[in-house]
């Protein structure tokens, strides 16, 4: 699909200046119209590589913020592939492609693979965030947890020119009826400022979220266990400080502080399912310390983009996070050594620290400079654990994650540039480590925590990459490819549900990665005033990973074959009106899972684990200092073969609208979600826990968001 001029970028701009990847490969990137992508890990222009990326440049993903509110929700809002998102601080579920997103922020990893928290999509503030990057399709382009694609967020550059500079917004929020307990704010700044070589930039963001309300004009009910973004405060620091060693090389330090945390001014009144009635809330305390998280992040960067006639990086980085869940009395907490009267309150949380490298070489063959050519080492060690609060107790043991990894890439330009080859290979060592420890008390038959016995379980394998580049003409192109992606199964969820004596980690724990491979087709045309784009895709993962719920109502791990494909279309268009244009977007995706066991994949993924077929439609105008955008999102009705009937989806329509006009003090502009204040059940409520009468949630309805954007 979008492999060359992408459909959501307005500008086209290079990430860096042009590195020395060969004298023919500089000219062509410079001389480019395409995007520079930096999650591809080379800088050659996207069009050059058999892969589907879009960029959320930074007009289009700033218009969408000041629609939706936050990173994912806009990314959601654009792409028909991503998944419609649960409205709350979990993204658990929320997929691309059918399968889990790797989210990055500058190509660091967010995700904590051993427990995943699914709270990787907020760890910054998107006002730090220039633009977006989304590759498409499973790929180990950036490690582990890419099966259905990468999104990496890129914060904003360092200031260009001598002097300094300030960025503003300030921003409110309301819902459809006004209603003061819905009122919600935010104010950010980022000054920046150069001299010379050198240069630094420091800003701050904070964000107060009131009450969530539905098209009824009901109070949403909020997710007490998860995590709520609404009734909540976050804010957010960002630093960055350069220095430009020479004409080409530079080094870089940034750093980031983001906390999100609930305000638990509001507790949950279950719904009840069978009367079509969701859960709403009611004014009260919170059981516990109200949900939140907390991310920081330090990296370390050395460019050189002339080294021996090629360009050299080196990152490293830490990265630490803590997600705090919602308390209660739930079977799973009690031990009656602790509490014999079965009423014990807990609450967990994860805590996750990464640190890590990344070294690229990227070069033209002398002497072949059709031939570029990108050697690179990445080291991760990862070290989480998941613990209860209240009680101090371990329910997933502090584990030890570690993967190196050398990967090769090549690109091949022939027939100047009618057809292009392009593949690598990477090689993963990975290693995982846990010490002895006792499981919970709930987890055995006589209330006693089972000891289990450490281990240091691995695994290598290594993973392949390769597709074809097709331009017979101007404008027309094609492609086909195949990558392979990896991510291993929740061993938190594994190591914590253990239920039998004598168990050994190193003989329990099977820690085969979850392969997925990735075939792709897909055709470009760009003509005139048209630019249209499909591709058909298909994913596969003979031993997958998918949540299937207990009898205690937790998700725990299934390991089964999972097979996807899908077709994704785009169409963009000017119109004989001037200045207005208009889009189209749709996506179908089939999944199926072998549910019972007996090698044949007989059963529809459920919609914990696989999005709905969507319709986008948009109409832009931009004339002047003026600028619109009307857009609908139709998620489409689907039922689930092999799964309980009542986790059908009904579907539903959203409009959103946007109104910006250029004024002396900035830019004022006004966004509109649920434009129609429709009525809706959330994609997850409607598809998942069908039982539980606590987490049917209704979606938000008609919201007004007033901004200021103002540069100095």
């Amino acid at each position: 699909m979008h492999f060359g001029r992408l459909f959501i970028a307005s500008v086209s701009t290079l990430a860096f200046a042009t590195p020395a990847v060969g004298q023919d490969a500089a000219v062509e990137a410079a001389a480019s119209s395409d995007i520079v992508v930096t999650a591809t890990r080379t800088q050659l222009p996207a069009s050059a590589l058999p892969l589907t990326i879009d960029v959320l440049d930074s007009e289009t993903f700033n218009r969408q913020l000041t629609i939706s509110g936050s990173t994912v929700d806009a990314v959601s809002a654009l792409l028909p592939s991503f998944s419609p998102t649960r409205e709350k601080l979990s993204g658990a579920g929320e997929s691309l492609r059918g399968r889990s997103p790797l989210y990055a922020i500058d190509g660091i990893p967010q995700s904590t693979p051993v427990r995943d928290g699914s709270r990787d999509g907020y760890t910054i503030d998107p006002f730090f965030i220039d633009r977006v990057e989304v590759i498409y399709g499973s790929n180990a382009l950036q490690g582990i947890g890419g099966t259905g694609g990468v999104v990496n967020q890129v914060t904003v550059a360092a200031p260009k020119d001598d002097g300094v500079s300030i960025r503003t917004l300030v921003q409110g929020t309301a819902s459809g009826s006004f209603a003061g307990e819905a009122l919600g704010g935010k104010a950010a700044a980022l000054a920046g400022w150069r001299a010379g070589a050198f240069d630094a930039s420091i800003g701050g963001a904070f964000e107060r979220r009131g009450a969530f309300i539905d098209g009824a004009g009901k109070r949403i009910g909020v997710d007490g266990a998860q995590g709520e973004i609404q009734d909540s405060d976050s804010w957010s620091v960002f630093g960055r400080l350069g220095y430009d060693l020479g004409p080409d090389t530079r080094v870089e330090l940034v750093a980031n502080h983001f906390e999100l945390q609930g305000n638990g001014h509001y507790v949950r009144i279950p719904g009840d399912r069978t009367a079509g009635i969701p859960s709403s809330s009611e004014l009260g305390e919170t059981a516990g310390d109200p949900p939140s998280n907390t991310a920081d992040m330090v990296s370390f960067s050395l460019t050189d983009k002339n080294l021996v006639g090629g360009t050299f990086t080196l990152q490293g980085f830490y990265n630490r996070t803590r997600d705090l869940f919602g308390g209660d009395i739930n079977s799973t907490f009690q031990d009656p050594a602790i509490d014999p009267t079965g009423q014990l309150f807990d609450q967990s949380a994860n805590k996750s620290r990464k640190v890590g490298g990344k070294v690229t070489y990227e070069r033209g063959i002398p002497g072949f400079d059709d031939l570029v050519v990108t050697l690179g080492f990445d080291a991760l060690f990862d070290k989480t654990e998941q613990t209860l609060i209240q009680t101090g107790r371990a329910w997933v043991p502090e584990t030890e994650f570690r993967s190196l990894a050398p990967f090769a890439q090549a690109n091949l330009k022939l027939l100047d540039g009618v057809v292009r080859l392009a593949g690598g290979v990477r090689h993963e060592d990975v290693k995982l480590t846990v010490d002895d420890y006792h499981t919970l008390a709930s987890y055995s038959d006589n209330g006693t925590p089972i000891f289990v016995a450490g281990g240091s379980p691995s695994f290598s394998r290594t993973l392949f990459n390769g597709g074809v580049i097709v331009e017979p003409m101007q404008g027309l192109r094609a492609y086909g490819s195949f990558a392979e992606g990896f991510t291993i199964a929740d061993v938190g969820r594994i190591l914590r549900s253990i239920s039998e004596e004598g168990v050994d980690i190193d003989d329990f724990l099977s820690l085969e990665p979850v392969i997925s491979n990735n075939k792709e087709l897909g055709v470009e045309l760009e003509r005139g005033p048209v630019k249209a784009t499909a591709s058909y895709f298909w994913s596969s993962s003979k031993l997958g990973s998918r949540l299937v719920m207990n009898s205690g109502g937790i998700y725990e791990v299934v390991r089964a074959p999972v097979d996807i494909e899908g077709l994704e279309l785009n169409l963009k268009t000017q119109t004989p009106v001037p200045g207005l244009d208009v889009s189209f977007g749709y996506s179908h995706l089939i999944g199926k899972t072998d549910s019972d066991g007996d090698g044949i994949l007989e059963a529809d993924l459920d919609g914990a684990n696989i999005s709905p077929d969507r319709l986008n439609l948009a109409a832009d105008f931009t004339r002047g200092r003026f600028s619109a955008r009307a857009q609908g999102r139709f998620y489409l009705s689907r039922t689930f073969e092999g799964q309980p009937a009542d986790s059908a989806f009904e579907g539903y329509t959203l409009l959103d609208a946007y109104i910006g006009y250029r004024t002396g003090l900035g830019l004022v502009s006004l966004g509109i979600q649920n434009a129609l204040d429709e009525y809706y059940l959330t994609y997850d409520s409607d598809t998942v826990r069908t039982f539980d009468n606590s987490r049917y949630f209704a979606g938000r309805g008609r919201t007004f968001t007033l901004s200021l954007q103002s540069e100095f």
